[in-house]
Parts: C-alpha cells; structure tokens; sequence
C-alpha cells in the first residue's frame, strides 16, 4: 500500500513540474519579448483545443518558451502552424 502512495505522490509531483515548464501559448503582441527561432506545424485536430494542445506539445519537444498560433485551417480536421519562441 505504501508502494502505491509513493506512485501516485510521484506521478502529481511529476504533473505539476511538467505544467511549469510547458511552452506557453502567447499573442503576437507579448512575442516581442522572446527571440523567434523557427516554425512547427500540426494536422488532424478534431478541435481548436485539440489543435493547441498538439502545438505546444510539439514546442515543448523542440524546447520553446512560448509560441504563437498563425494560421488554422479545415473543416473536418485541423491545421495549423505556430512561430516558437526562446
């Protein structure tokens, strides 16, 4: 039972500090503040949270700071591409 307590002690210590260092999701306006170093892109989003979700996944693993959404398109699926940030 204590094995199990110490698992799931670990698992929410683990959330939270992966929360604090997600690449968080900025407007243009606040991306002055940041040195821009490249462009990610991602398909197949049933949704706009999904589609944001699956953008800063993808910054997180290409160690971004921050991104910017700048374009969305689709109807059924999504696209879209984002601008990381350092």
């Amino acid at each position: 039972m204590k094995n199990v307590k110490t698992i799931a002690a670990a698992v929410v210590l683990a959330s939270l500090s992966f929360g604090a260092f997600a690449a968080e999701s900025i407007s243009t306006q606040q991306a002055a503040k940041y040195q821009e170093f490249g462009v990610i892109s991602v398909s197949s989003a049933h949704d706009l949270s999904s589609l944001q979700e699956q953008l800063a996944e993808k910054a997180d693993k290409a160690g971004a700071k921050a991104f910017s959404i700048t374009n969305t398109t689709g109807s059924d699926l999504l696209r879209g591409t984002a601008i990381i940030y350092k």
